[in-house]
């Protein structure tokens, strides 16, 4: 499946370094069970970093030689663990045997045993509903649960918001959003995310600080999402 939202090089960078915060860790973890393209980076990343740790370092020309060689294996070994890896996730899959349907992300097992309906769901609407997963240093771990042809009010972000859908699709004013696509918005970005119609969306997200709703009849929902964010509940 080819995905065509990524976390960042630097974000890839940093988890491959293990210096990335748990929280966002754990949807970078999310994203790549689902995308191949990602899991190559990660790879090369955390072999790069071994390398410049366990080597002495060499003349320049050594340094090519040894850059050759190192993508061309490893490129290797990337293509040779692809059709073990989906054996492996089919064989997988088969096990789960969701109630829902879903196929619950092994990162997420933690949180979710079975399937979704398990969780405790916080109502924003008829439509739309929250569970929060975790919560580490200010930083919430959501799923949220949108109907299908249903809408998120339009909204601001006061911090960084991180959303990975895990099922169905939605689109804003900048794209459409499937399966395993991971969307990064921040302060500067004012959307209003609406679902497909062809099925209900659960997206996994992140936010270091709550959402500002801005329309005039979607205002008195932010007093409870700021009630909900651990970013207000310090001090």
């Amino acid at each position: 499946m080819m995905l065509n939202y990524h976390p960042t090089i630097e974000m890839l960078t940093d988890y491959a370094a293990g210096s990335l915060p748990l929280t966002y860790s754990l949807a970078v973890s999310t994203h790549l069970e689902q995308c191949q393209e990602c899991q190559q980076h990660v790879r090369k990343l955390e072999l790069l970093g071994a390398n410049l740790f366990t080597k002495k370092a060499p003349d320049q020309q050594t340094t090519d030689t040894l850059k050759e060689t190192f993508f061309d294996k490893l490129n290797a070994e990337v293509e040779a663990n692809t059709a073990t890896q989906a054996v492996a996730s089919t064989l997988e899959n088969a096990e789960k045997a969701p109630l829902d349907g879903y196929c619950i992300p092994r990162s997420l097992r933690q949180f979710v045993s079975r399937n979704y309906d398990e969780l405790s769901w916080m109502r924003l609407s008829p439509a739309v509903k929250i569970a929060t997963l975790c919560e580490e240093d200010g930083v919430q771990v959501a799923l949220t649960r949108i109907k299908a042809g249903a809408h998120i009010p339009t909204h601001t972000h006061a911090g960084e918001e991180i959303t990975l859908v895990l099922e169905g699709a939605f689109s804003d004013e900048k794209g459409i959003y499937s399966c395993g696509d991971f969307v990064s918005r921040n302060a500067k970005h004012k959307h209003k995310p609406r679902v497909t119609k062809d099925a209900e969306c659960i997206c996994l997200t992140v936010l270091d600080a709550p959402i500002e709703f801005t329309g005039w009849l979607t205002r008195f929902l932010n007093p409870i999402m700021r009630r909900h964010h651990p970013s207000t509940q310090r001090g």
